[in-house]
């Protein structure tokens, strides 16, 4: 899919200053380490003299007395009266933390966590803390925020699994072009680095806004990944077909990631000229890495062609739909 972290002095000291040849060195070093590594202030008539021991400090332990202030915390209470703690992890800048707390990701996943479904509607569970660990900015806005919340089952006292991976809601189109007495499916072929493979899927992208503009966003997307304009009058959304107590979306991997996809159908014509200039046609925001091809494929093959769950989705409800008798008629003049 697409989207639309020398010390100033040195002294030279020899290798193993602590030897029987420098006894000297060994009675001096043995005697200043204990104030070294104190976690207490040397008194004023001992800082001079321990000021060239300063810059040799380790990294680590220059983190730990860095550390002394403890960790950045906020706290948000919720519509039920209780309240949890907001925590950032070591090296979590103040910004990061401020902009994950603000972003509509973290909004969106409290929202869910407190609504009718959510899993703190019924008291059962209770969210105690959440421990703010990653943060990857796209411009000015948050692009995926990682987190750990601990979530206790108030029955048994135990925590169940909390590990979020926070990247927002998505959109993705099949798009299937009629051409002569074949049907054809639009897809794309991009580099994903996390699978470390070339993916072909579904043309798609995620909804960076908080304006709800699902349809938009979608078109938006779609035409930039594939040079194909939709009129939008002609989009059909397949999850709306489901049960609305699944919130008329699909989850491709809820174990970890917050991710919920809508899907929506896209159906035109197109010349076989113009199948044949669309198949591997290179497209994408190629300033910003965006490395797509699109791929024309034989619909009946789809299902064999792709491992993406974008597209098995959308050939299940695609077809499902159908099969009711849930899908408007097709427009016969709507063109590619």
């Amino acid at each position: 899919m697409t989207s639309r972290l020398h010390f100033r002095h040195q002294f030279l000291l020899p290798t193993n200053p602590t030897s029987s040849r420098f006894p000297y060195l060994r009675f001096i070093i043995s005697s200043l380490l204990p104030f070294a590594t104190s976690s207490s202030s040397p008194s004023s008539s001992s800082s001079s003299s321990l000021a060239f021991i300063r810059p040799r400090m380790s990294a680590h332990h220059h983190s730990q007395a860095q550390s002394h202030a403890g960790p950045q915390i906020s706290t948000i209470h919720l519509s039920g009266g209780e309240s949890f703690e907001i925590v950032a992890a070591e090296g979590l800048s103040d910004s990061d933390f401020r902009n994950a707390i603000d972003s509509s990701l973290f909004k969106q996943w409290l929202k869910n966590m407190q609504s009718e479904t959510g899993i703190l509607a019924n008291g059962s569970m209770s969210l105690r803390q959440v421990l703010i660990q990653g943060v990857d900015m796209f411009g000015r806005g948050v692009g995926f925020l990682k987190f750990k919340a601990d979530v206790i089952d108030k029955e048994t006292g135990k925590k169940v699994p909390g590990i979020v991976f926070s990247r927002g809601p998505a959109v993705a189109i099949l798009i299937l072009l009629e051409s002569g007495d074949e049907t054809f499916a639009v897809l794309t072929e991009q580099v994903r680095v996390p699978v470390g493979k070339y993916i072909l899927e579904l043309p798609a992208g995620m909804l960076d806004d908080d304006k709800g503009d699902i349809i938009g966003t979608a078109v938006r997307e779609v035409e930039e990944e594939t040079g194909i304009c939709l009129n939008l009058a002609d989009m059909v959304n397949l999850t709306a077909f489901l049960d609305p107590s699944t919130g008329c979306k699909v989850f491709p991997s809820p174990g970890g990631c917050d991710e919920e996809l809508s899907i929506f159908l896209y159906r035109g014509h197109a010349d076989p000229e113009v199948i044949t200039a669309l198949h591997g046609k290179e497209t994408g925001l190629r300033e910003h890495g965006e490395l797509i091809k699109v791929r024309v494929v034989p619909y009946e093959k789809l299902w064999l062609m792709t491992a993406d769950a974008k597209a098995l989705c959308a050939i299940a409800l695609y077809e499902m739909a159908k099969k009711e008798g849930l899908l408007p008629p097709r427009n016969p003049t709507n063109p590619s």
